[in-house]
């Protein structure tokens, strides 16, 4: 009694005025929705070229392999040409993707741990401990979030744990709202009331019963938070504040805007790396949506 998932929306097609009714599982309806596929499609080839193309291709980006400013297809030239100290562009794009998503993914897992907590708690209790919790929320959710990565960082030696922190504790606000939301309109259904009927604790309740029911919500919000992961990530990395011995597609276009007027494709192609991947998550979060929400099929 204490597992029951209902999403209402999956079993009452909803008719508004040509609409069909929807049907079919949710990944029937991701599949249908050729964006989504489209945006999975661009994920799995970003993860191809960072992860598994360097079992083949590992040369390491920091080599100076040729002469500066080559083009892509000049003779000599790697494939995607050479930046202004002779270094492959390809292997700074693959190997510097691997530091970009595992940067985002690490402080993604950290803004949904410290939100989904913070606003779980929140909704569930209510009263003092929501009004206390929502306080510490919007103290973080003023603060100007790059300003405070770029200080926190500046004040640490820039390394993997230190951007992760910097990024994950600006950016869990708003899923901390979100999840307080939907525990706010799950908490009195009559599932959970069997719950607590039964003598389930609330740790229970809210692990097993309340939180199972708001994943659908918390999945789509998480694809969105890797995509702001990885621009804030790239940005701090432009501006300078990352490991200058590990490549990254912001830390690389951050070294190539002096040069951009002579050599543009050391910019333009890890900025296309930011740029599909972050189009890649923000297309399955739509498909996701939509297949996990049937109602907003068609908005």
């Amino acid at each position: 009694m204490t597992e029951i998932f209902v999403d209402q929306a999956s079993v009452d097609p909803v008719l508004d005025g040509d609409k069909q009714p929807t049907t079919g599982g949710p990944w029937r309806l991701f599949v249908r929705n050729r964006a989504a596929v489209f945006g999975a499609l661009l994920l799995i080839a970003i993860l191809v070229m960072t992860f598994i193309v360097p079992l083949f291709y590992d040369r390491d980006p920091g080599d100076l392999v040729a002469r500066p400013h080559l083009r892509p297809g000049d003779e000599g030239a790697p494939l995607l040409g050479t930046d202004n100290l002779g270094r492959d562009l390809l292997a700074i794009v693959i190997y510097g993707g691997q530091t970009t998503l595992r940067v985002a993914a690490g402080a993604a897992v950290l803004i949904v741990f410290v939100g989904v907590t913070i606003g779980s708690l929140a909704g569930y209790y209510g009263g003092w401990v929501d009004s206390a919790l929502m306080r510490f929320t919007e103290f973080f959710q003023v603060l100007p979030g790059l300003l405070f990565a770029i200080v926190v960082v500046a004040l640490f030696e820039p390394s993997f744990w230190v951007i992760t922190f910097a990024i994950g504790s600006i950016a869990w606000p708003g899923i901390a709202r979100l999840t307080r939301a939907e525990f706010l309109r799950l908490k009195n259904l009559e599932f959970v009331k069997a719950a607590r009927a039964i003598g389930s604790t609330d740790f229970r309740i809210i692990t097993r019963v309340i939180l199972p029911n708001a994943m659908p919500t918390l999945i789509v919000s998480t694809t969105l938070i890797m995509g702001s992961a990885i621009l804030f990530e790239a940005g701090l990395a432009f501006l300078g504040l990352a490991d200058v011995n590990s490549a990254s597609w912001g830390l690389a276009i951050g070294r190539g805007r002096e040069f951009f007027t002579i050599n543009w494709w050391a910019v333009t192609f890890p900025g296309l790396a930011i740029f599909f991947t972050v189009l890649g998550l923000s297309l399955v979060g739509d498909g996701l949506q939509d297949a996990l929400n049937p109602r907003l099929r068609g908005r």
